[in-house]
């Protein structure tokens, strides 16, 4: 028989394609993928269910495992040597390359999770040989063993580096939990090429803030910007522009934009001293006896003089492994032109530079080599902006030092939530803005007084609605990616969330003088913030009873009210919500369907796909669609935490007709009468075969009472998704 006909008469067989068994999304792409709500599935983690991470750090020796990194970042390995005998550039670069795919407009990438172990982080063409840097970590990372996340080794990694090369570095604060697959379902962009310069990533390409959301490298395979310049174009007025938009992103302003870009620049070199071609596939590629390390150079010895990484050749500074002001001086003292790297990638080289300015040659001290910037460089001396604050950087050493310090610290924690979340006797004791800072409260409340707060809520002229609503709308900013966000504090009393048009500002106002009027009564001061939860709490109880089910959910004070002072405005504008399914609200017309962006606002929540449909199917009912909107509302008991979105939803008594792109009719199948309306969200649950299994499980007779306690279940996480001090 001839195997290749039989092949290719197979569907599951086709010429120059993967041979595995196609997928339900290969068949069907424009359904919709719940695969984001089950990331990181406990089946998926190696440790012991009851393993403590925090209770594993706490019994690290600190001091000793930074006395063993600085003996690392002393040495040179015969399998990969160190750049001028130490590894601080490596271990630098690791730490940023891992931090840096940070953006804070959903709170994903970062240091948090270690996920530059896996694709497609690892094998980002930025990321050459960052795996070297994390094999040369193994053996402290196996000597330490669950006392040290992969997160947290590689940014003290990082920060010790700095020390090692003279800075007073700012702190560090341990905590990172690592994850233990791709992180697949994250959007890093649409390409299909790495740095594809055909595949824009702006909507207008003249004007760099078009930036496509929530995305803030410039093209896929990048950290930032591409360092030969704007898609390899030289043009340091161009890349700045690129440069301070991404960095925005990052969440950091032009001081620490230029602090980071000096500081960063001021220890390790570039690698370009071959031919780039040559290279080898990259780690998810690589072949197994490569043995997880990606882009191995055929030429000469492969690594020292032959490394390649980014193709650019040279060291920044004269003394690439000490902190210095030496970066400023060379960028200001003399004029650079146009140059290539040995690699053939695009670099800026210093004229007539006096022999001694030169950094010695990286493997043989007895040459020197000329230095070189990027065109991200060459935008820090250019750009108006950035130069005023780089000529005062030179000017002050010692701010530049501390400014670069702060920002570091930033940069390796910007994801790792408040500092209530950090561990060790290196964290910082100051309070930065950006850790979104909240005052502690010391009061206590028994059962008796939780009781009587339910009763003057319910009977304080607030409707059920108006409670609830309340409470989800402060909480439902929590975002697991960074830990930002949620009810304690209650910032949504406070700019800009109070007018925030997802808040309905003027119904919130309301509800706010309300509460606040409750709380002046008070013989024991409680916070508004507890005041919002114990709100929303006592009207989903109430609901509860009203359908026959008598529920106590939980409580636990202690939540704190955040002042204005304590409040980034402009930082915590990223976390307005533009939709949210869970209310039947939208702000405008997007490009993607309204149930992904449920799914996208569910997986921040770090809600399950169960309690998505459980939750939805309660706010339905319950009357809490934004600005009282009657879609999805499949039921006449409005108010009553019952079934009834489910069982009206899977009712073959009825039919379901288009009106508008967002919108239907639920027309009942005999009389053609209109009975309830309803979004791409509400029926949603109908038509994706496993949401409607969940919502079927809902919609049956002898679940009444199971929606109504898994419901309060998934109610209880979302109000508590921030209490990270009971938890």
């Amino acid at each position: 028989m001839d195997n290749n006909k039989q092949a290719s008469g197979c569907p599951f067989h086709q010429e120059g394609a993967n041979t595995s068994v196609a997928s339900s999304n290969d068949w069907w792409p424009n359904a919709l993928n719940l695969d984001i709500l089950s990331q990181h599935d406990h089946k998926t983690n190696p440790m012991d269910p009851d393993f403590d991470y925090a209770k594993a750090f706490k019994s690290l020796d600190l001091e000793a495992i930074k006395q063993d990194l600085r003996e690392l970042i002393n040495s040179s390995q015969e399998w990969w040597p160190s750049d001028y005998g130490s590894y601080i550039g490596m271990f630098v670069r690791t730490a940023w390359h891992l931090a840096g795919s940070y953006r804070k407009q959903d709170g994903r990438g970062g240091a948090n999770t270690g996920n530059q172990r896996f694709a497609p982080l690892n094998s980002w063409p930025d990321n050459v040989n960052t795996d070297k840097g994390r094999r040369l970590l193994w053996p402290i990372k196996k000597k330490y063993g669950n006392k040290i996340s992969w997160g947290d080794l590689i940014v003290l990694a990082g920060t010790v580096s700095y020390e090692v090369a003279g800075l007073k570095t700012f702190g560090f604060g341990g905590g990172r939990l690592d994850i233990w697959h791709p992180e697949k379902d994250i959007y890093w962009g649409s390409e299909n090429k790495w740095l594809d310069a055909t595949k824009n990533r702006y909507e207008n390409d003249q004007d760099r803030k078009s930036l496509e959301n929530p995305l803030a490298a410039v093209q896929m395979g990048l950290i930032y910007v591409n360092p030969e310049g704007v898609d390899g174009v030289q043009d340091p007025l161009r890349t700045a522009q690129d440069m301070r938009v991404t960095f925005d992103r990052m969440a950091m302003d032009d001081e620490e934009t230029v602090a980071l870009t000096i500081g960063g620049h001021t220890v390790g070199k570039c690698h370009g001293n071959g031919d780039a071609a040559k290279l080898g596939k990259d780690v998810e590629g690589a072949d197994v006896e490569f043995q997880g390390l990606g882009w191995h150079n055929p030429e000469g010895t492969g690594n020292g003089p032959n490394t390649m990484v980014s193709g650019l050749e040279g060291a920044w500074t004269t003394h690439p492994t000490k902190w210095d002001n030496e970066y400023l001086y060379l960028l200001f003292t003399y004029e650079w032109e146009k140059t290539t790297s040995p690699a053939g990638a695009k670099q800026w080289e210093p004229i007539n530079i006096k022999e001694e300015d030169k950094p010695v040659d990286a493997h043989n001290p007895n040459v020197r080599r000329n230095p070189m910037m990027t065109d991200a460089d060459m935008a820090i001396k250019v750009d108006p902006e950035y130069r005023k604050i780089a000529e005062r950087f030179y000017q002050n050493p010692d701010q530049l030092a501390e400014v670069f310090a702060r920002a570091w610290f930033k940069l390796t924690h910007r994801d790792l939530g408040p500092k209530s979340r950090y561990l060790g006797a290196d964290v910082p004791a100051e309070d930065l803005i950006w850790q979104d800072p909240i005052p502690t409260v010391d009061y206590t409340l028994s059962d008796v007084e939780i009781a009587s707060l339910k009763v003057k809520l319910l009977n304080s002229g607030l409707s059920s609605a108006d409670l609830i609503t309340t409470a989800w709308d402060s909480a439902r900013t929590y975002r697991g990616s960074d830990f930002r966000g949620g009810a304690n504090g209650a910032r949504i009393r406070l700019a800009p969330q109070k007018d925030w048009e997802g808040n309905e500002p003027a119904r919130l106002a309301t509800v706010l003088a309300k509460l606040e009027e409750i709380q002046a009564t008070l013989v024991k001061k409680v916070s508004i913030a507890d005041l919002i939860v114990l709100g929303g709490t006592a009207a989903v109880e109430k609901a509860a009873q009203d359908a026959g089910v008598n529920v106590r959910i939980p409580f636990t004070p202690g939540r704190g009210d955040a002042t204005q002072e304590q409040t980034d405005v402009y930082s915590f504008e990223d976390l307005e919500p533009k939709h949210d399914g869970y209310r039947n609200y939208v702000q405008a017309d997007y490009s993607v369907q309204p149930e992904e962006m449920l799914l996208d606002r569910t997986q921040l929540m770090g809600l399950t796909a169960p309690e998505m449909v459980v939750l939805v199917g309660g706010m339905r009912v319950l009357g809490a669609n934004y600005a009282d909107s009657k879609d999805g509302v499949f039921t006449d008991r409005v108010g009553v935490l019952s079934n009834d979105f489910f069982v009206n939803l899977t009712d073959m008594a009825n039919t379901w007709k288009p009106t508008g792109k967002n919108s239907y009719n639920i027309v009942d199948r005999v009389t053609g009468q209109v009975k309830w309306t309803a979004t791409r969200v509400d029926l949603v649950f109908g038509s994706n075969s496993i949401l409607r299994s969940y919502a079927e499980v809902y919609a049956q007779d002898d679940n009444k009472e199971k929606f109504v306690h898994d419901f309060v279940a998934a109610w209880n996480k979302v109000m508590n998704a921030d209490r990270f001090d009971v938890k």
